[in-house]
């Protein structure tokens, strides 16, 4: 039975994933792929004695037969869970391979989670990869696109909660030209909250008690030129039960009327909190400090929540 030859300066191992399956190939240095002759031709060549060759074909009877770096390579292409949940189950040489920090580094660059110049020190590759690949804005329609679809609106004073869209002139201010919408508040106090549920979100219980990755709040804010406002925020890290673990809660934000209404950045990280996280819960909003009828409180837009190491 043959068996597959570890790479030499005559050629390479390539691995190719097409759909659900992976196919390796020798491939001689220098040497152009065949092609099928006209539509439906035979990739076959003719024997310079007569007749058809046979494409060349190396039996392996076990997958563990082929090189260990070909194998890791073919492990680049498996989802991280099945490596973990699976792939890692099956033998020792192959929980060996996949516990390399090789090859998560290689998961990593493959995915575009690193570049090739990438010089920080990281101390858990496969920890990294994982928060990485889950690294997204947790909060559901922070920009209003979806009217209040997600949150729950806690308090709804005044002339209630309303969506407006960004002029054009306050698109140009705004740091997120994908940004086109915002909510706003009224004249007696407008709160919204929504939570987030970290195991449903991909985040399992272990990776938040043993890293507690850093957990980063954002939220934008800004009032009308002719009204002064009031804007609050408060955000909590819960237990499986609901208990505080950890809270924002920066004191309100008062801006008198006639300011340049810009939009503010508030954010927070939150670092080396206790084990036991499984929510978070972000509530925002606020009044206009005049009791305009109306929608002359804060406007807010683009928050966000997120967890670990950002993308580069």
């Amino acid at each position: 039975m043959g068996r597959l030859p570890a790479p030499s300066k005559g050629g390479c191992w390539e691995v190719e994933a097409r759909g659900q399956r992976v196919w390796v190939r020798w491939r001689v240095r220098g040497a152009q792929p065949r092609r099928r002759e006209g539509g439906g031709g035979s990739c076959r060549r003719p024997h310079p004695q007569g007749g058809v060759q046979k494409p060349h074909a190396m039996a392996v009877g076990n997958i563990n037969e082929l090189p260990e770096n070909i194998l890791l390579e073919l492990f680049t292409h498996v989802p991280a869970r099945h490596l973990l949940l699976h792939c890692r189950l099956v033998c020792s040489l192959w929980r060996d391979l996949i516990d390399l920090v090789t090859l998560w580094k290689r998961k990593c660059l493959r995915e575009g989670f690193i570049t090739e110049d990438w010089d920080q020190p990281v101390a858990d590759w496969k920890i990294f990869y994982f928060l990485r690949s889950l690294h997204r804005n947790l909060l559901h329609n922070p920009c209003a696109e979806e009217g209040f679809e997600f949150w729950s609106l806690d308090v709804n004073g005044g002339d209630e909660w309303k969506v407006e869209d960004l002029s054009r002139d306050q698109r140009k201010e705004f740091p997120n030209d994908q940004v086109k919408k915002y909510f706003v508040t009224s004249y007696y106090t407008c709160l919204k909250s929504q939570v987030v549920d970290l195991k449903a979100e991909g985040y399992w219980e272990e990776l938040m008690d043993t890293t507690r990755p850093d957990i980063e709040v954002k939220d934008w804010f800004a009032a009308r030129p002719d009204c002064g406002s009031k804007y609050q925020l408060c955000v909590q890290l819960l237990s499986s039960a609901h208990a505080p673990l950890g809270t924002f809660q920066p004191d309100p934000a008062t801006i008198q009327q006639k300011s340049d209404a810009k939009w503010r950045e508030v954010s927070h990280t939150f670092s080396n909190y206790p084990p036991g996280v499984r929510y978070i819960w972000f509530q925002h909003g606020g009044v206009d400090t005049h009791y305009w009828a109306g929608w002359y409180g804060p406007r807010v837009t683009n928050s966000s929540i997120t967890i670990g190491p950002p993308l580069p």
